[in-house]
């Protein structure tokens, strides 16, 4: 028989679940939910290790790219999906790619997720090469088309990182860095889209932040090159300015009206100094 990866074994505390009161049933939901988020603390320096890697390719002109199936995959297309609006990074530097295309973030197409070659013809139709990375996620380690992607990547001289559940996994194999919290099984076995999509959630949004802020893309902890596409970000563009070059409300919405809601150029332009004259 092969081996059993940790996610998909039994969890013992609930091996009674469809007979547990609904509050148990949710009270142990959330402690196995905080042991999972517990799990993320030994494997920070791998985190830290990955964050070096993907700062320096992206300052180098690099992509980075997260790629997976179900669960894993839209939490890598979640996260990508957020970089450009937050830190005004350009969306085709920082991508997600999930088995099965758009049609897999709102509905299961399970069986694209055995497709290794897919992974493979996604990548290199994007032209992958030596100065990009590929962040390969699954909770299992097992999945075909993260598999693929890092062997992809390996042959294009990407770099190669994975974001697994199981340290001992193909995946974890495969790649140079791994990002392996080990949450153990889940309340219902095998669904992965519990703590362990919960601890991928939370990987990525600490990789993708702390990368930003390597490549300065905050200052302090505001969103200084954050698009205004919205009413409420324009308000929030607005009150980042103020708070930053002192200026006052009319003319933050003038600056930045005059800086085509650009909002690192507005800052810019609020802290040049005035001309002296005389």
């Amino acid at each position: 028989m092969s081996r059993l990866a940790p996610t998909e074994g039994l969890l013992d505390a609930a091996r009674s679940l469809d007979r547990m009161p609904v509050a148990d049933v949710l009270g142990l939901i959330f402690e196995e939910d905080a042991r999972g988020h517990r799990a993320i603390q030994s494997i920070l320096p791998r985190l830290a290790e990955a964050v070096d890697v993907l700062a320096v390719g992206l300052a180098g002109g690099g992509r980075w790219f997260n790629v997976g199936a179900g669960t894993s995959g839209r939490m890598g297309v979640l996260d990508a999906s957020e970089v450009p609006p937050t830190f005004g990074w350009p969306r085709q530097r920082v991508e997600g790619i999930i088995a099965g295309g758009d049609r897999a973030l709102r509905e299961a197409v399970e069986s694209a997720e055995d497709d290794a070659l897919a992974a493979a013809a996604e990548l290199r139709d994007r032209e992958l090469g030596p100065g990009d990375a590929v962040l390969a996620i699954s909770a299992s380690g097992q999945t075909p088309f993260a598999v693929g992607a890092l062997e992809a990547a390996y042959e294009a001289g990407a770099r190669r990182l994975a974001l697994t559940c199981d340290p001992h996994s193909a995946l974890a194999d495969a790649a140079e860095i791994v990002i392996a919290p080990e949450v153990g099984p889940e309340v219902i076995a095998g669904s992965t889209r519990m703590k362990g999509g919960l601890v991928q959630k939370a990987c990525l949004h600490m990789l993708s932040t702390a990368v930003m802020v390597r490549l300065g893309r905050v200052e302090g902890n505001r969103m200084t090159h954050l698009a205004p596409a919205s009413a409420k970000l324009r308000r929030r563009a607005e009150r980042i300015l103020c708070e930053l070059s002192g200026v006052g409300e009319e003319e933050a919405r003038e600056l930045l009206r005059c800086s085509g809601g650009d909002l690192e150029r507005a800052l810019e332009k609020a802290r040049r100094p005035v001309p002296r004259h005389g």
